[in-house]
């Protein structure tokens, strides 16, 4: 990062457009040299928690005006940052990992990119892919279901809409659900090989591996776990 940091174009302007910038998951070495260039280089950074980024902000050492975007306001923010493009270079993060995974980041881009505005992609951490390489299960094919329903009859009913598909599939989950969200899986997918991981890249990783139905119990007895879960199972059983 020092060195991104010290390059002699540091201080030349971007140019105008949107740039979707992968942050790190949670080890703040992840960042990649170019995309702190980047975000030390933006007119404005459009942030899901402007705490979170002013903290990483502070460890590449720059300042840089921030402006929130996210869930409950992205529908009436989002037109006054499609005109900014067009003179401005606008980043994109969330508070980790690659935005638009999981977030209203992907209607910026493709207003901006309707509106014939620059789109550029800074690729870094995601922690679907984490989880995917480090869970031991198939990768080469899989799906991607975001945050399942909170509540039990709908989570059965989209799991049962993936259940025949090819793959393996992975899923975000808090740690209140956990449980319950492995045992409705194991019901409606049937027993497969799986994986939960816990707090990718921190200083307490974790990765646990076993089938759904081992797992539902483990986490069961265990009480509800801290941090950000992923939740990986295989393709279905032959």
């Amino acid at each position: 990062i020092a060195s991104a940091m010290t390059d002699p174009l540091m201080n030349a302007s971007l140019s105008p457009g949107l740039y979707i910038v992968a942050t790190p998951i949670g080890n703040l070495g992840d960042l990649s040299p170019r995309a702190a260039d980047i975000l030390s280089r933006a007119d404005l950074i459009a942030v899901e928690d402007s705490r979170v980024t002013a903290r990483l902000l502070h460890h590449i050492g720059v300042r840089r005006p921030m402006t929130p975007y996210h869930d409950h306001n992205a529908e009436s923010v989002r037109p006054g940052l499609i005109a900014r493009m067009g003179s401005e270079a606008i980043a994109l993060v969330s508070d980790a990992g690659t935005p638009l995974i999981s977030d209203p980041g992907y209607k910026l881009a493709r207003e901006a990119a309707a509106a014939g505005l620059a789109v550029t992609s800074l690729p870094g951490a995601s922690a679907v892919t984490t989880a995917l390489t480090l869970s031991g299960l198939p990768s080469d094919r899989f799906l991607f279901a975001g945050f399942l329903p909170p509540k039990e009859n709908a989570r059965r009913a989209a799991l049962a809409e993936i259940a025949a598909t090819p793959a393996t599939l992975i899923w975000f989950e808090t740690g209140p659900r956990l449980a319950d969200s492995l045992r409705d899986a194991a019901a409606v997918l049937g027993d497969r090989q799986a994986a939960v991981t816990r707090e990718l890249t921190k200083l307490h990783e974790e990765v646990r591996r076993g089938t759904l139905t081992e797992l539902a119990a483990h986490y069961d007895g265990a009480g509800p776990p801290r941090g950000e879960i992923v939740v990986i199972a295989g393709p279905p059983l032959p």
